[in-house]
């Protein structure tokens, strides 16, 4: 790394250089770290899954973004390498990350004599004692069984993850040839394990579906109707709908309808009151009838006289 192009002055580059030869001169069979070489304060990483768990075997890559002001501010974590315990391409939440820098210890000048000061490698080696802890829900967490995350971790040696540009692939892939020639013999798997495999595929699959959701929201806000008519076939009960709804509604034999309620019959004894009724009416019209005629001819009196 030529050295000659930054400045040496400046409190995180010269920590960075530093942390760069410890990493180099006492390199772990557990874990492997490089900044970028254009890029000092990004590095690539890759640890082993910790041993007598599910994620044993495994080769797990990452990135590290320091801030500038590192060491006196925490760097950033995500993981590249699908493993089922973090998120990958996702900042994880972790009390050696930026998202707890009330943990992070930032005196740079005596860390290498002091073990208890953060740096680079004890922060590697806190990740790796974080892989079989329960999430309990921490941001970027995830909650895989422990036979999907055993097949994860024997899927994670076959290649190194595809990330960024062709600098970083490099040095991805070169951590990961040497990760491998540190590596752990692949356990033997279980057939239940075995089988853990088809559900990891299930799980892209649903990942996959996930990401047309925006395209379903939008079309049911475009067709509201329709929305409601899908939900009511989905219900055992269904309620009656508006009248506007029945224009949109497909013509399938899965959507249940309310019956429309029946005429009701009328019986003879209703027909002969009304009968009676519409006579006495008529009569009684007929009878205003004519008594307005005579009034109007002068024979209102003598009929009424008569009467």
């Amino acid at each position: 790394m030529a050295e000659d192009k930054y400045n040496l002055k400046n409190p995180a580059v010269k920590r960075i250089l530093q942390e760069v030869k410890e990493m180099q001169s006492n390199p772990s069979d557990d874990f492997m770290s490089l900044p970028l070489e254009e890029n000092i304060f990004e590095w690539q990483f890759a640890i082993s899954g910790p041993r007598d768990t599910e994620f044993e075997g495994g080769i797990y890559h990452g990135r590290i973004q320091l801030p500038a002001e590192y060491p006196f501010k925490p760097p950033s974590f995500m993981l590249l390498t699908p493993n089922g315990r973090f998120e990958t391409q996702t900042k994880i939440c972790l009390s050696i990350s930026n998202h707890h820098p009330e943990h992070w210890q930032p005196s740079w000048s005596e860390w290498h004599e002091a073990p208890k000061q953060k740096n680079l490698r004890t922060a590697l080696v806190a990740l790796i004692a974080f892989m079989p802890t329960n999430p309990n829900g921490a941001l970027g967490s995830l909650d895989y069984k422990k036979e999907e995350r055993r097949a994860l971790a024997v899927k994670s040696r076959e290649a190194a993850p595809r990330f960024g540009t062709p600098e970083r692939q490099k040095l991805i892939d070169e951590i990961h040839e040497y990760m491998l020639s540190k590596a752990p013999p692949v356990p033997q798997l279980s057939s239940s394990e075995e089988s853990s495999e088809e559900k990891l595929a299930a799980r892209e699959s649903e990942a996959q579906a996930n990401s047309l959701d925006a395209g379903s929201v939008a079309t049911e806000e475009q067709h509201p109707v329709s929305a409601e008519v899908q939900e009511v076939s989905a219900n055992t009960n269904p309620q009656p709908t508006g009248a506007g709804t029945s224009r949109d509604v497909p013509a399938s034999s899965s959507i249940q309808f309310q019956p429309k309620p029946k005429a009701r019959v009328q019986k003879p004894a209703d027909d002969r009151i009304l009968t009676w009724a519409a006579v006495g009416l008529t009569i009684a019209i007929l009878v205003l009838l004519l008594k307005k005629f005579m009034k109007s001819n002068g024979h209102g009196a003598v009929f009424m006289n008569g009467s």
